[in-house]
């Protein structure tokens, strides 16, 4: 599927917790993890399982930077 979005983050699915609307997914993306609530209905339509390739798209109209 092409996108338009440019932040497209690979990842590996470390954590599914699914609740009875929502579903709280985790991804491992390199050094970091990403935090994602979606849709229960989405997560099982996309049959998501832990170990799964995925990328996390960012899409947002406002980013923070911090610097060390």
């Amino acid at each position: 599927m092409a996108l338009s979005a440019r932040n497209q983050l690979p990842g590996t699915i470390e954590e599914i917790k699914l609740g009875s609307i929502m579903a709280h997914v985790v991804v491992r993306v390199g050094d970091y993890q990403v935090e994602s609530v979606i849709t229960r209905t989405s997560a099982e339509e996309l049959n998501l399982r832990i170990g799964d390739k995925v990328r996390v798209i960012v899409k947002s109209t406002e980013a923070m930077i911090a610097k060390d």
